[in-house]
């Protein structure tokens, strides 16, 4: 079965099961030589919204999930509905070692901020998928908008 990778809200297990029902979480991992950003922030109401751009000096936390095609068409619509995002492939490092998966990134130039509401959310997120609490921090920390609680 295909996997999917995320770094956003997606993370939440809880998300997910409303998203792709049909898609049980299969682990977590790393994408090494990768970043956490954001951009399209004239894309959205809301600011800036999450992607991952290349950085040799960086990783990125990801959850993994055992995609049927039921679930990947559905996850298409949610994520694509406006043509923001594209798929694509990479390796993911996990405790078993690396395995192939896709994911979602923005179609827009890195650059913005995000909303504070949007940041909890995914700080939120990567927490209850089991994130290392020095990354949920880091999350929490991040500049952006005054936008959200």
């Amino acid at each position: 079965m295909p996997l999917y990778a995320t770094y956003g809200s997606n993370m939440d297990p809880g998300q997910m099961m409303e998203r792709a029902p049909y898609s049980p979480m299969a682990g977590t991992g790393w994408l090494p030589g990768w970043r956490l950003t954001f951009g399209g922030e004239d894309l959205s109401w809301e600011g800036a919204l999450a992607t991952i751009v290349e950085d040799p000096e960086s990783q990125v936390f990801v959850v993994l999930y055992d995609v049927p095609p039921r679930d990947e068409s559905r996850l298409d619509r949610w994520e694509g509905a406006l043509g923001l995002y594209r798929k694509i492939r990479l390796r993911v490092q996990t405790l078993e070692g690396s395995v192939l998966a896709w994911l979602y990134v923005l179609d827009a130039y890195e650059g913005g901020l995000p909303s504070a509401r949007y940041l909890g959310v995914m700080a939120d997120a990567a927490e209850a998928a089991g994130a290392p609490a020095d990354y949920v921090a880091d999350l929490r920390i991040r500049p952006c908008t005054g936008i959200g609680p």
